[in-house]
């Protein structure tokens, strides 16, 4: 159900997937980069695209996912509120972003 109505971005090294971005609208329902490209900028042109396409975003993100909420602040998400993900009864967070320019990695 999820996948036939998301649009999925792909990036590519070589011919071979290293990360996409599934966008449900101005959603973004997930963003993957392989660890071994993790910190190239994969992540970041992946975002870049979602706001290129759909400026205005927003994501859940779990809680305890240091990593995925260091990612999102990094890129310029901004907190919108905190709720309970009642299928994993854990804290999601959702953030937005607020369109600009895309931005260069730091």
């Amino acid at each position: 159900m999820y996948l036939p109505n998301a649009d999925t971005w792909v990036a590519e090294n070589n011919g071979q997937v290293i990360g996409f971005i599934a966008l449900i609208g101005s959603e973004v329902g997930a963003i993957f980069v392989q660890p071994f490209f993790q910190g190239a900028g994969v992540g970041w042109a992946l975002m870049n695209k979602a706001q290129e396409l759909h400026g205005n975003l927003e994501v859940e993100v779990f809680k305890d996912n240091p990593i995925g909420r260091k990612f999102y602040s990094s890129y310029g998400f901004e907190y919108l509120e905190e709720k309970h993900h009642e299928p994993t009864g854990k804290q999601v967070l959702r953030l937005k972003f607020t369109k600009q320019e895309p931005l260069a990695q730091h």
